[in-house]
């Protein structure tokens, strides 16, 4: 026995086991007996002797851990204490180099040789101890180069391991011997390769949570927020909230990491958004919240930034909102000189908060915001403000900047209009003046024209009463009242100026005469000339008057016609809102009409491109509301979605899939029997015929047949756009049940595969939403992905080698199609499992494919394929299936193709068998003890196979699934199994079930000293 305070080897890791022991005291009574020995070499082999039995332990035991633990704090112990600066001064003044302890040198030789070992389970314990004493040792420790260079190169390969859980530990060892600061880092250049490449996602988590920031490691992690894994994504913000500053982001980078985590699919990753990134990102910015949204240039990317406020918000208790107004005066509004895009988007976004409280924020958003009629005269005198720029301005980059940041501000004083109190007749009838007012006025910036309208509409309740309000403001806008004045007749004028020179003459003389007269005292005779001269005096004011109105003409009111593109934009676009705020059930009435025939339809043939646009736009919107219309004018609407420019004709494209949406493929054959005055068929019949156009070529109207070819010809459209649209809209109308059709379904599979669509996220996030909703809705929908099964792996055998189709991967392909196939994928599958199953017919099909020509090349993917599918339990199908497979095997040569067809006919009879005993056990009596006994016999216990799997495998199929568990035991949270629900047991008993499932080594050891 040794004294009180020193313990040998074995007891010391039996003692390690137990997780209550003191690891401190054990490391010092064992270390004390290290340090009384001369000869180091038995301890170091007895220590090693028992150390291997723990390490080839790959299960995470509490018991090995513990005694891992204390392996590495017993060596850790032996590292010297972390040196001052004066003594790591003194250090380096030295010429004789310190070596590293024995014990130290000794335990890492020992793991550096073992890291090649066959064991999985040694290679983890080896990449566990290492990274566990690196991480005990100080901050400033040292380590010898050579050692350095040693476990670096081996945690280098072991980073590549098969193993999950043995690149993880790996990943983390090699947290301190990476140097951000080198270029050429190989930890770092390994690290950057595994978050690129790797397909676990615990390996990412290990990596993201080690790896050091640096401008070569940040685009590696921010590309991770986009990770497919919840997890990943969730750490990458937690890192990038911790480690990165939000100055070292570009604004970009910023506003990308918002807009994505605030609307990503996982609540947890949107709660660590809105919990870990915004609080760092204000803490650097000393909680100034107009500071970070001119971090962000909320003029480009307002959305996100009113997102961001109302995450910054929601977290924010309402008192505190109400007392971060500093920058509102007296009047409850912003003064027009500090106005700024980041001020006034925070001022809407805290009105629309309080607003959307209801009656509970009706007190603290008078305290935020005046009444209408205050804010109607403060927008309207912002507005009028608004400078407009000539030609020569335009060019000038500073005064269109100015003028774009005014255009913004006006956006959200106009968004602000929502949040005011419209009850109060007075003050909603003054909103209701600004806007119609904003909209006559001829210098209000066309980008505004549209919100206006919208808001303009929300406070008219009445749609008739919306037409009529409309309909005149445009009028004022196209037909303004002008002021025509007429030019002076220069002979009139002169004719006016000689009478008046004769009416002073005649005056002159006859004054000369009355005083002559009263000189003589010829009263009578002055009377008359008194007389006379008053005559003359008022027709020389009336010349005078007549003068005075004839240099000052009357100036008269007309209306003339404005045809200039500007105009015209502006009356569309208020047409368009308009068309588009109206109830869909409203009819067209007269004035709506007089639009149409005044405005709309000429505006099509306008050679402004932009004109046109908005008339499309608004004659598709307009046809929505009348069958009739519609009718009449989807002849031009498909004309122009051939014809005219790329933007107009998916204007167009948008509004011909509208009216196919909203009134099916029947309009399009009422029209044309209309003008052929042949009899409709019946609309079921029509449907269905039109719908399966491409499938049986007999089609009843050549207007169905020809828009279903125009639509196939825009799927290989050049343009992205196009495209990508028709993509759209084919997939909505497959999904609302207007088209049925097994080639178009196969077009858009190999449009979502083709490389060519690679860039286009649209596309291929659209595509990928319509299969797996198409396909789970009905069965009549897998039925048709079944049809499109062989037209699609025929497109893609016989691709050419120049063709894009021919990098795809073709079992990718079939493993989509079989998945989108399953009868347990469906949202309502059938409860009866005899029922036959599309996996039924998609056999029957392969199968005679392959019988057709045996030696073709898709065979072997047919029969990999075939293995995979659910079948169901029906007798008859499956006894063909069986003949089927027996023809095979007799003609198919391929050895690959004829061991998985052996595998799937042992399939078959294994599951006839399996379902004679489910018969035979139905008609026994029920045994209470049957499921203590399924746990006893592991082997007699069936698992319900998951959404995705096939009921029947093979054993090999087993060994690799339960392989796959072990190596990702802990890492892939994939393979967790489901819990299953149990009666909640006492705490005793729940302690006593713990200490049996305990791994003790102590057997092993003891074992281990008996034999020998």
């Amino acid at each position: 026995m040794t004294a009180d305070n020193e313990i040998d080897i074995k007891e010391a890791f039996q003692r390690a086991q137990r997780g209550h022991n003191n690891k401190a005291k054990l490391v010092a009574s064992l270390k004390s007996r290290y340090n009384k020995l001369e000869d180091k070499t038995l301890f170091h082999e007895e220590f090693v002797h028992y150390l291997k039995y723990a390490m080839i332990v790959y299960k995470r035991e509490p018991a090995v851990e513990n005694v891992i633990e204390f392996v590495a704090r017993f060596a850790a112990s032996f590292q010297p204490p972390p040196k001052t600066e004066e003594e790591e001064e003194q250090q380096q003044e030295e010429e004789e180099d310190e070596e590293d302890h024995p014990f130290l040198s000794f335990i890492f030789n020992f793991l550096l040789e073992s890291h090649k070992a066959n064991s999985h389970a040694v290679r983890f314990r080896v990449c566990q101890l290492i990274n566990k004493l690196l991480g005990s040792m100080a901050e400033n420790a040292q380590i010898d180069d050579d050692l350095f260079d040693r476990i670096h190169q081996a945690m280098l390969v072991r980073v590549t391991d098969k193993f999950p859980n043995v690149r993880i530990q790996a990943a983390l060892a090699m947290t301190r011997l990476q140097q951000p600061k080198d270029p050429d880092c190989p930890t770092i250049n390994a690290y950057m390769l595994i978050l690129e490449n790797d397909t676990n996602a615990e390996v990412r988590r290990a990596v993201l949570s080690c790896v050091a920031m640096s401008p070569q490691t940040l685009p590696k992690v921010l590309k991770r927020t986009r990770d497919i894994k919840e997890n990943v994504r969730k750490l990458a913000y937690q890192v990038l909230a911790d480690k990165v500053h939000i100055k070292a982001l570009t604004i970009a980078q910023r506003v990308g990491l918002l807009q994505q985590g605030l609307r990503d699919t996982s609540e947890a990753v949107r709660e660590v958004v809105c919990s870990r990134l915004l609080p760092a990102w204000l803490l650097r910015l000393d909680g100034n919240v107009i500071e970070l949204l001119h971090r962000l240039d909320v003029e480009n990317c307002a959305e996100t930034a009113m997102d961001t406020l109302k995450a910054i918000f929601k977290g924010t208790p309402a008192e505190e909102l109400l007392q971060n107004r500093d920058q509102l005066d007296n009047r409850k509004l912003i003064p027009v000189d500090s106005l700024t895009c980041e001020n006034v988007l925070y001022w809407r976004a805290l009105c629309e908060l309080i607003k959307a409280k209801g009656d509970d924020g009706d007190e603290m958003l008078e305290q935020v915001l005046p009444d209408a009629a205050t804010y109607a005269e403060y927008l309207c005198g912002y507005l009028k403000a608004v400078p407009v720029l000539s030609e020569e301005q335009r060019a000038d980059f500073n005064q269109l900047e100015l003028v774009m940041t005014k255009e913004f501000i006006s956006q959200q004083l106009i968004h602000l209009i929502g949040c005011l109190d419209t009850n109060e007749e007075g003050g909603r009838k003054r909103v209701l003046a600004v806007l119609q007012e904003m909209l006559t006025l001829p210098q209000t910036p066309s980008s505004l024209v549209s919100l206006l309208t919208e808001k303009l509409l929300i406070l008219i309740p009445d749609d008739h009463r919306r037409i009529q309000t409309v309909a005149e403001i445009i009028s004022d806008v196209r037909e303004p009242i002008m002021e025509a004045s007429q030019p002076v007749d220069e002979n009139e004028s002169r004719r006016q100026q000689v009478q008046l020179a004769e009416v002073k003459v005649r005056i002159l003389e006859a004054k000369q005469t009355l005083e002559d007269c009263i000189t003589t005292q010829d009263f009578s005779q002055a009377a008359e000339l008194k007389n006379s001269i008053t005559n003359l005096e008022d027709r020389r004011n009336q010349i005078i008057q007549e003068i005075a109105e004839s240099n000052q003409p009357a100036d008269k009111e007309i209306r003339t016609e404005k045809n200039d593109p500007e105009t015209l934009l502006r009356c569309l676009t208020m047409c368009a809102e308009l068309l588009k705020q109206i109830n869909i059930k409203t009819r067209i009435g007269p004035t709506t009409s007089a639009l149409m025939s005044s405005l709309v339809l000429p505006s099509i043939a306008n050679a402004h491109p932009a004109v046109r646009n908005m008339a499309v736009v608004c004659l598709g919107t307009c046809t929505l509301h009348s069958k009739e219309l519609a009718k009449t004018h989807m002849v031009l609407l498909l004309q122009i979605a051939q014809l005219d420019e790329v933007k107009i004709r998916i204007s167009a494209l948008r509004a011909v899939i509208d009216l196919l949406l909203l009134f099916g493929f029947q309009l399009l054959s009422e029209s044309a029997s209309t003008q052929a005055a042949n009899p409709i068929p019946s609309p079921e019949k029509q449907e269905d015929d039109a719908a399966l156009a491409e499938d049986k070529g007999d089609v009843p109207e050549d207007t169905t047949q020809s828009i279903l070819v125009m639509l196939s010809e825009f799927l290989d459209s050049e343009v992205s756009d196009l495209r990508t649209e028709t993509a759209e809209g084919l997939a909505k109308l497959m999904y609302t049940g207007r088209i049925s059709s097994a080639k178009m379904l196969s077009r858009l599979i190999l449009l979502w595969y083709n490389p060519v669509t690679e860039d286009d996220m649209r596309l291929r996030h659209c595509l990928g939403v319509f299969f797996q909703l198409y396909a789970r809705e009905s069965r009549v929908h897998q039925e048709v992905v079944e049809e499109s099964f062989l037209p699609t792996v025929r497109t893609l055998m016989n691709a050419p080698a120049t063709s894009p189709l021919a990098e795809v991967d073709i079992n990718n392909v079939l493993e989509l199609l079989v998945e989108l196939t399953r009868p347990s994928a469906l949202i309502k599958p059938s409860a009866n499992t005899e029922e036959v199953c599309v996996h039924d017919y998609l056999a029957v099909r392969m199968c005679g494919e392959m019988l057709k020509d045996p030696a073709a090349p898709e065979v072997r993917l047919y029969a990999k394929t075939l293995s995979n599918l659910e079948l169901s339990r029906d007798e008859t199908v499956r006894e063909d299936l069986q003949t089927l497979l027996q023809q095979l095997t007799q003609v198919v040569k391929d050895r690959i193709c004829l061991r998985a067809l052996e595998k799937m006919m042992h399939q078959l009879v294994d599951s006839k068998e399996q379902a004679e005993l489910l018969r035979a056990s139905a008609l026994q009596p029920l045994d209470v003890n049957a499921d203590e006994a399924a746990t006893d016999d592991p082997s007699k216990s069936a698992k319900r196979p998951k959404r995705g799997q096939r009921k029947v495998g093979t054993g090999r199929t087993g060994r690799k699934l339960s392989r796959r568990a072990e190596s990702s035991e802990e890492s892939d949270g994939e393979n967790v199994p489901e819990s299953v629900p149990a009666v909640r047991s006492s705490r005793r008993a729940k302690a006593a079930a713990l200490e049996k499932a305990k791994l003790d080594l102590n057997t092993l050891i003891n074992q281990e000293a008996n034999v020998s």
